[in-house]
């Protein structure tokens, strides 16, 4: 496992990219960074290595006399919104100083695989078959007001309780979640946008890190070419060839 930087962002929305042979790839926006290092952690002190990024202001009056001194003290002038720490090597550490400005063209490129870590859309309470994908009963005749209900919920005497982690209704969403093994499609330095394949959690204007894969991973995108296609139908190309028309007898 390989630790690599990452950046705090905000998600934009999907949009495609076209290949130059017509193909299209669906991609995820996001807005990523300028960072700042605020914050260092080493093994010998902090028992770990990690950097600690801070990302877009805070207002003046939401401010406070402590985080003011903590920014202040690493060379910040403005308080900053949001801190996350971003596991690195201890070899790594040495590249990012305290009060050093990241932006997105300086940690990612086309090709890299990253994780996301974002929070997912709130559902709100929701019952089982959405939570869960359960099925339901039979929505027939004899069946009266259970038809979207979970069944079952314990086993009478024996343990004569509910099992921890069953599944039933309750908060849907609103949790952290990873998506793993993303691809960086392409990156828009003068705009600091970066363009992932796939899908992203989170709602539009959701916070976002994006860090290098954990995954010792590669993988490329391949547009297809048109040779290839038609290479590999030979019913097309026989249709190509064939004569216009019947033969007459």
């Amino acid at each position: 496992m390989s630790l690599k930087m990452g950046l705090l962002g905000r998600k934009i929305g999907m949009t495609q990219v076209f290949h130059e042979d017509g193909t299209a790839l669906g991609v995820t926006a996001v807005s990523v960074g300028p960072c700042v290092v605020v914050g260092k952690r080493t093994p010998d002190k902090h028992g770990y290595s990690a950097v600690q990024l801070g990302f877009e202001e805070l207002p003046v009056r939401l401010a406070t006399r402590p985080g003011s001194g903590f920014f202040k003290k690493a060379g910040v002038e403005k308080p900053l919104r949001h801190l996350r720490e971003v596991r690195l090597e201890p070899k790594e550490l040495d590249k990012y100083e305290v009060g050093k400005v990241l932006k997105a063209d300086e940690v990612f490129k086309a090709g890299d695989v990253v994780d996301v870590v974002g929070t997912t859309k709130g559902k709100g309470y929701q019952g089982v078959m959405k939570r869960h994908k359960m099925a339901g009963d039979t929505d027939t005749h004899g069946t009266h007001e259970f038809f979207r209900h979970g069944g079952s919920i314990g086993c009478r005497l024996t343990p004569g309780r509910v099992h921890r982690g069953k599944r039933m209704s309750g908060l849907m969403g609103n949790v952290k979640n990873t998506s793993s093994d993303l691809v960086v499609v392409k990156v828009l330095a003068d705009k600091d946008l970066v363009l992932v394949k796939g899908a992203v959690p989170g709602p539009a204007n959701g916070l976002v890190l994006i860090k290098g894969s954990v995954k010792d991973v590669k993988k490329y995108i391949v547009p297809r070419q048109v040779k290839e296609i038609e290479s590999k139908n030979p019913m097309k190309a026989s249709k190509k060839g064939a004569p216009q028309g019947g033969a007459k007898k």
